[in-house]
């Protein structure tokens, strides 16, 4: 049976029915015809789509990090999606590249896809492709990297600020305040890496005595991640710190680092997940690093795309929607939802995290 009840009440300023995002839910072509369930407001009774076709497309499929974002059993993206009656499919290449991300883009629009939830490799090559998603009224999501010139909405992890400043503060702390460090970063060309490195670049002012000497990429790859890692540490033979802002390359770095040669020595921060960083806290090879819950990340993208293409989110500034367990969030400037802050872990608490 369906959930007749597949909305939480709106503002009563904000749930209108926006007839140009009503037709994403039918528009694309082979797709099947929604059913429809009520939903009321404080405008007025409103019709909220059901059955609808909802792909999750991650910048790479393996990744530990989009697993945990969109799988229905971690309470990602795929379980708000069937939560709210609508069926979702997580798809994407292998590689966190925009040639490996675009013919799963082109495949989910083919197959009748009613809305799209993209984590962009690419700020600009995937738009010709989304831009054609949109003009034909499929609605397109971006969560934990942007394209913001070929999206509807942006699910924002945490404030990108927050993100850049936050992780030159935990390892100025580590290190004293001094010494060189690198940057051991995802993709060259991801969005949210590079606005995160913006901001690092810029709270290092703060530390005249830091100097950063170097950003490697190691592309969301395990081996790539390891081996300029290695690289990093041998052409800088006196470096202190390492921030990695992306899940792959601090687990890498974690174990480059995790050996009577570095640990202690050259600290280490950036973005994890914990239950892949436990042991690297434990033997001391990592004092703190942070991050937010990617599976609310996915669950509020997916929620917020059956909104949208269910006919009840008009996707306008200062509109507010309730992402069912998540509460009420509200869209902000350029079209972006905020998740909220950053979680900073460490052996005090660490083990009181299961992701």
């Amino acid at each position: 049976m369906r959930a007749l009840l597949r909305r939480a009440p709106l503002a009563a300023s904000t749930l209108v029915v926006a007839s140009a995002v009503a037709v994403a839910a039918c528009s694309s072509s082979g797709s099947a015809t929604p059913s429809s369930s009520s939903s009321s407001s404080g405008s007025g009774s409103s019709t909220a789509k059901t059955g609808l076709k909802i792909f999750v497309i991650p910048k790479n499929l393996g990744n530990p990090y989009f697993t945990t974002a969109d799988s229905k059993g971690t309470g990602g993206a795929l379980a708000a999606i069937s939560a709210l009656g609508d069926s979702g499919t997580e798809t994407s290449g292998t590689a966190a590249t925009s040639a490996s991300q675009i013919p799963a883009i082109q495949a989910a629009i083919t197959k009748g896809a009613n809305a799209l939830v993209v984590s962009a490799t690419d700020p600009t090559a995937l738009c010709p492709t989304l831009n054609g998603a949109i003009k034909r009224k499929i609605p397109v999501v971006t969560y934990d990297s942007d394209a913001p010139s070929c999206r509807s909405l942006f699910i924002n992890q945490a404030s990108t600020s927050a993100i850049g400043t936050s992780e030159v503060d935990l390892l100025a702390k580590q290190i004293g305040d001094s010494g060189e460090i690198g940057i051991v970063s995802a993709a060259a060309s991801a969005t949210n890496q590079n606005a995160w490195i913006g901001y690092m670049k810029t709270e290092l002012a703060k530390y005249p005595k830091i100097k950063l000497v170097a950003t490697v990429y190691g592309n969301d790859d395990p081996a790539t991640a390891t081996q300029v890692t290695q690289g990093l540490l041998e052409q800088y033979p006196n470096l202190k710190g390492i921030i990695s802002p992306t899940t792959v390359g601090i687990l890498a770095a974690a174990g480059v680092l995790d050996s009577a040669k570095y640990r202690g020595k050259v600290m280490l921060t950036g973005l994890g997940t914990p239950d892949s960083m436990k042991k690297y806290v434990s033997d001391g090879t990592v004092k703190a690093f942070e991050l937010w819950n990617p599976a609310n990340l996915g669950y509020l993208a997916g929620y917020a795309a059956a909104d949208i293409a269910g006919g009840t989110l008009k996707v306008t500034q200062g509109a507010t929607f309730t992402a069912g367990k998540l509460g009420q969030f509200t869209i902000g400037a350029d079209n972006t939802v905020l998740l909220g802050p950053p979680t900073v872990f460490d052996s005090a608490n660490i083990n009181n995290f299961n992701f």
